[in-house]
């Protein structure tokens, strides 16, 4: 005999419950949630900066019968290209079946984080002390960036063309550098600032050395011993570091945080998680109905600028090569592309923080393992700014995961007025493109030491690839 009440029966058909994800995870698929973690982890190790996520993902294409674009002179459906645009972000593409005019399945992350940049001319010595200047990229927390161990990352390129790469810090033999902070017991003036001004961005200064050059007769020993070591090693005199992107970044490695297990804390996971679930789902895609494409891009967290940024022209323009080489292209072709296409703007959300639970609200805020964030618009206070959702689009994107067994919630990024955020959801948009944001709920947001969860990773790279694949 059924002893179910009538509203518990109303409860359970009406009522959007929301449950923890893991309440539905086998022990095999935990399994492969963990095993797809530790690939996962593998990536971040060897992807902090954007230029290496470039030439992780090129490797990887590569291996899966990928083709650059200039090598291709005609395309056909089933056909795998991607376009480098200047090492330092990349477009994919698995032509599909209908003509592109029908509309594409578009998935966009960014692959830059927050981290410091060496100034023009860095390298200064004071007190006998060698160190380098520094301008922070994107919005952090300047106190959370000293004291901890930091690597150098990036590349020199010479007048003559030689291009020098750069990686210190990563190896158990390399030395770490650091940015240095005050001792308590002299810091009574120091800790009367604002928290936001507690470090300045003047006093991001990176210690590099304290040996001095044993000659007399030279000023700056120090600094004349670390350039003398740098030329050794690199064969760079101190006027290379003008056309030099050196870039600072966190010296630890991705690592399982919890007694279970289930998370991960990494630098840089915003919003290289999503780059990486993007990037894994398209190479699942065999002759799709319609063209999918993956976007890796670059310099979102200062505003998507530049040409490598989803600012510039240069995604239309992979998109015209596409139609050229299909044979497809005519005058307003690219933008009726655009106007049938759909996409999901792929970044990372706020994560419910129970210790600062206060700045979100709790009906409306993403929780760490929940499944994957769709964000309907984020902006700020009156939605200034945001890219807002259609209901019909929002309404297909559900039908999708719930068809494929994909868990999501639908949230916001913090209290109306508390804050904000934006993505490249807008600049695609802007373009005639249905778009929704959907990425992973993390905590700690642009620190040196994000977190995120296991079972959502998954999530997302389930739900990327059924995206690439159905509509």
């Amino acid at each position: 005999m059924d002893e179910t009440t009538k509203g518990e029966k109303l409860q359970k058909e009406l009522m959007n419950e929301k449950r923890n994800g893991w309440d539905f995870v086998s022990e095999e698929k935990r399994e492969e949630i963990f095993k797809f973690s530790e690939e996962y982890k593998y990536f971040l190790n060897q992807s902090k900066t954007e230029r290496e996520v470039v030439a992780f993902a090129k490797d990887v294409l590569r291996k899966n019968q990928f083709q650059d674009i200039h090598e291709v002179d005609h395309l056909k459906a089933g056909d795998r290209v991607f376009f480098v645009n200047r090492d330092k972000s990349i477009y994919i593409a698995v032509i599909g079946k209908e003509p592109m005019e029908k509309g594409c399945q578009i998935i966009g992350a960014h692959v830059d984080s927050p981290r410091l940049d060496l100034k023009p001319n860095p390298l200064y010595e004071e007190q006998e002390f060698a160190l380098f200047k520094t301008h922070y990229y994107g919005g952090i927390k300047k106190y959370q960036w000293t004291t901890i161990p930091l690597a150098i990352h990036g590349v020199i390129v010479k007048p003559d063309g030689e291009k020098i790469t750069v990686r210190i810090g990563e190896e158990e033999s390399d030395p770490v550098f650091t940015v240095t902070d005050l001792l308590p017991h002299l810091a009574q003036d120091q800790m009367e600032r604002k928290l936001k001004e507690g470090i300045t961005g003047e006093e991001l200064n990176l210690l590099i050395g304290s040996i001095p050059f044993q000659d007399d007769k030279v000023s700056n020993k120090v600094k004349l011993n670390i350039m003398n070591l740098l030329h050794e090693k690199y064969g760079i005199r101190e006027i290379d570091f003008l056309s030099s992107e050196l870039e600072i970044v966190p010296a630890f490695k991705a690592r399982d945080l919890g007694f279970d297990r289930s998370m991960v804390a990494a630098y840089g996971q915003d919003d290289k998680i999503c780059a990486y679930t993007s990037l894994r789902g398209i190479l699942n895609v065999y002759n799709p109905e319609k063209t999918a494409i993956c976007i890796l891009s670059d310099k979102e967290e200062i505003g998507s600028m530049g040409n490598t940024g989803m600012e510039s022209h240069m995604f239309d323009y992979f998109v015209s090569e596409l139609l050229n080489k299909l044979e497809q292209n005519q005058p307003n072709q690219l933008e009726k592309v655009f106007a049938h296409s759909k996409m999901l703007s792929a970044d990372v959300d706020a994560g419910l923080d129970p210790t600062f639970s206060s700045v979100s609200e709790p009906h409306n805020a993403a929780r760490i393992g929940y499944g994957i964030g769709l964000n309907k618009y984020t902006g700020a206070r009156g939605k200034s700014g945001a890219s807002d959702a259609n209901a019909e689009f929002v309404a297909e994107v559900r039908r999708l995961f719930e068809e494929k067994d994909v868990r999501y919630q639908l949230s916001e990024l913090g209290k109306v007025d508390v804050g904000g955020g934006g993505t490249i959801a807008y600049i695609l948009a802007n373009k005639g493109i249905d778009v929704i944001d959907c990425g992973v709920p993390v905590l700690c947001m642009h620190s040196p030491f994000e977190i995120t969860s296991k079972y959502d990773i998954f999530m997302a790279y389930k739900g990327y690839e059924a995206f690439y694949q159905n509509f």
